[in-house]
């Protein structure tokens, strides 16, 4: 082999190896880089607020019972005219007023009824439902129904299905401030978490924003809506 071809192999090998060099060192800080951005934090945000519901439902029922049918829907039509009218008195508009069929039973035709004498052959349930979304008159009214017990109306208080609802159906105009203020609380603890362990906080690497609830404040003030979210993001870390 020639003086210049020994040359010209070496310089090869000399470019060669320094080549693989540059290329390990390369791929060596990119595989550190890698590590270092594998470092996260996960943290969560909290947002709860309270609203004051805007729709209320309120079912008043009542039961009569009768041995005559004509005299039984005569009472229910009486009873209900008396609610109407003491509705419209307390300023509840006519439109948010709305009255059921009544719900009557033959306790006679009951072939799992007892034996023992029945004092009044037809029962009957009449609801009549306000809708409203003035919810301060509403309430008014509801503390002076006992009025109309006075005159001899029989109230289902406690049945499950005349129970009175508030609703709040305004979580679609609060969503954005309330999905910024948890995701604002979360950055904060990351933050934090990031300062007490000498890292550097980095961008995102997932996020998920939980389901929003909404439930009565209290059992005393269920017209008052407490609504709560909580956050889910993950940050890189850094040194």
């Amino acid at each position: 082999m020639t003086n210049n071809s020994k040359a010209s192999a070496l310089i090869l090998g000399l470019a060669i190896f320094c080549g693989l060099g540059v290329l390990g060192f390369l791929l060596g800080n990119a595989a550190l880089e890698v590590k270092s951005m594998e470092r996260s934090v996960r943290v969560k945000g909290l947002c709860e607020r309270e609203y004051p519901a805007d729709i209320v439902i309120w079912p008043i029922q009542f039961t009569v019972a009768d041995n005559n049918l004509q005299d039984l829907y005569q009472t229910i039509e009486n009873n209900s005219r008396k609610i109407v009218d003491f509705l419209k008195k307390n300023q509840i508009s006519d439109s948010d007023i709305s009255r059921n069929p009544p719900a009557i039973t033959d306790k006679s035709a009951q072939s799992y009824g007892g034996t023992e004498r029945i004092q009044f052959r037809y029962s009957a349930t009449q609801t009549i439902s306000v809708y409203s979304k003035d919810i301060e008159t509403v309430r008014k009214a509801m503390r002076t129904l006992a009025d109309l017990g006075r005159e001899g109306i029989v109230f289902n208080n406690e049945n499950y299905n005349a129970k009175t609802e508030y609703l709040f159906t305004r979580l679609n105009q609060v969503k954005p401030e309330m999905i910024e203020e948890a995701t604002r609380k979360a950055r904060s603890v990351a933050l934090k978490f990031a300062k007490d362990s000498n890292s550097r906080l980095g961008k995102i690497k997932r996020a998920s924003q939980g389901q929003f609830s909404i439930s009565d404040r209290d059992k005393s003030t269920p017209y008052m809506k407490r609504i709560r979210v909580v956050s889910t993001v993950e940050y890189y870390l850094s040194d």
